[in-house]
């Protein structure tokens, strides 16, 4: 019997908070992400989970 565990990453919608753009972004990034739109840094990374400076509209599976 094999069990293949489920990732713990997920993607993220967030809406940036001076535009109101929506955005999808990796949970765990690596990278700074700024918004498409006005450039404003909606997610930074800390080592595991990001750092979210936005509203989480959804997380998808």
């Amino acid at each position: 019997m094999n069990i293949v565990r489920e990732p713990e990453s997920r993607f993220i919608k967030l809406r940036c908070p001076k535009c109101k753009n929506e955005q999808i972004v990796f949970g765990k990034s690596a990278t700074t992400v700024k918004c498409l739109v006005c450039e404003k840094v909606i997610s930074e990374p800390t080592g595991g989970k990001s750092r979210v400076k936005a509203r989480v509209l959804e997380v998808l599976q």
